[in-house]
């Protein structure tokens, strides 16, 4: 018998357009998270915690394997961006930045990613969202030049 066991988790993030502060309300980073959930559900991708920043999103996943991580990002966050836009959430036209970030996140960590994904808040205090970027980057060796 021939069996295939995946798990793929991905903390997966993305920023609004020039890294605006666009989500201010809790109304609306509430709004925006439940139509992520609702998306991701549609698409029968697994969440395991997601979390909307003013300016960015936080999204650990359990990606199956017969699903494209392009695919999937690119279809959250059209989605996203054009219902955002259809219910005028946001002052203007609202895009999100070109790119992501995907990083695999090990079965033992996930509990730790979890945790910080819920406290966004208490992270963005001590350091901006670049900062923490920057530094994922580097730690997962992907260097500006």
């Amino acid at each position: 018998m021939i069996h295939s066991f995946v798990r793929n988790y991905l903390h997966i993030t993305w920023s609004s357009k020039e890294r605006i502060k666009v989500f201010n309300s809790f109304r609306v980073r509430i709004s925006v998270k439940n139509f992520i959930l609702e998306k991701t559900k549609e698409i029968q991708i697994p969440v395991l915690s997601v979390n909307v920043q003013s300016e960015h999103i936080h999204l650990l996943v359990d990606l199956p394997s017969d699903i494209c991580l392009a695919d999937f990002v690119q279809k959250v966050k059209g989605s996203s961006s054009y219902w955002i836009n259809q219910e005028r959430l946001v002052d203007g036209r609202f895009s999100w930045q070109r790119g992501y970030g995907a990083f695999s996140v090990s079965a033992s960590q996930l509990e730790i990613v979890k945790s910080y994904i819920i406290n966004q808040d208490s992270h963005h205090k001590i350091k901006s969202f670049e900062e923490e970027y920057n530094e994922w980057k580097n730690n997962y060796g992907f260097f500006d030049d």
